[in-house]
């Protein structure tokens, strides 16, 4: 059986900068995309119907990619990248965000899957980071602790579930980035088949037990899940991101996405008005800091 192709290693100057611009691209959608669950779940729709919008449209949006010839084991691999960040993905993020908020979820999961690829290429891949990350890892970590303990402290103790499960859908999702650069895939391939996977899965059972609360829902909440779920998050942020791990390594992209958090406390002051506390504020100074460590270009090594 062939091996698995790897994608080019990233180069300096002009493919790094088209890196960070498709990672941030991906940021700024997974930034207001907890903001658009939080207000559904709260209300009407719930977790099943949101992923079933995110994949079912997803998969018709991106059907034609599946139609050309694919590399060996595509389909194997789709199946799981579908299972790391698919619809179990969505599903315990989902119910995370229902169960704590979306400036917490916000805080957790983002922020803690740089960490956990990090720790799973240097265990698993034999990938150990520099003094360098390791330290950008460390200021992740710490400027974590400080938003969960700090932000919306109105809203009382968290919820240890939610939180449990923010953790486990990080670890998904630091998984998947370190195997999506051996896989041989395109960034709309990987996309097109977790779509498809995930829709052929999880949309049937989702009909079969009468799961929907679409017909609850206004046209106009329909209309805004249907964009940011099915076409934004399913879509335009998996190839973003997919393309952020080409060019840039799974460390660095990874690491990118530890901007989320901060990225929704800007989109909280713009929109709503919401200005962060002084702890908050050294919270994300801290996450910043430590990304832009920990997406730092690997030394050379010495000769």
């Amino acid at each position: 059986m062939p091996t698995p192709r790897e994608l080019p290693t990233p180069e300096p100057g002009s493919t790094r900068l088209r890196g960070f611009l498709w990672a941030g691209l991906a940021v700024s959608i997974f930034a207001g995309w907890f903001v658009v669950t939080r207000f559904s779940v709260t209300r009407t729709l719930n977790v099943w119907d949101l992923t079933a919008l995110r994949y079912g449209i997803g998969a018709i949006l991106l059907a034609p990619v599946l139609l050309r010839r694919l590399p060996p084991g595509a389909w194997r691999h789709g199946f799981l990248f579908a299972a790391l960040w698919g619809a179990p993905f969505a599903i315990l993020v989902a119910f995370g965000v229902q169960m704590t908020s979306a400036g917490r979820a916000a805080s957790v999961t983002p922020t803690l899957m740089p960490v956990f690829a990090g720790l799973l290429g240097w265990l698993l891949l034999h990938e150990r980071p520099g003094k360098v990350r390791l330290a950008g890892y460390g200021g992740i970590a710490a400027g974590l602790c400080g938003l969960v303990l700090t932000t919306g402290g109105e809203q009382g103790a968290p919820s240890l579930l939610g939180l449990g499960l923010l953790v486990v859908a990080a670890v998904m999702w630091a998984s998947y980035t370190l195997t999506l650069r051996r896989s041989g895939l395109t960034p709309i391939q990987s996309a097109a088949l977790i779509c498809f996977w995930s829709a052929v899965i999880f949309v049937p059972v989702y009909v079969a037990l009468g799961l929907s609360h679409l017909g609850q829902a206004p046209i106009a909440e329909i209309a805004v899940q249907g964009i940011y779920q099915g076409v934004l998050m399913s879509s335009v942020a998996l190839i973003a991101f997919n393309r952020g791990v080409a060019l840039l390594g799974s460390s660095a992209a990874a690491a990118m996405i530890a901007l989320v958090p901060v990225a929704a406390s800007l989109l909280a002051i713009v929109f709503l008005g919401e200005i962060p506390a002084v702890a908050e504020g050294i919270s994300i100074a801290l996450i910043v800091s430590g990304v832009l460590l920990a997406a730092s270009p690997p030394r050379p090594p010495a000769r």
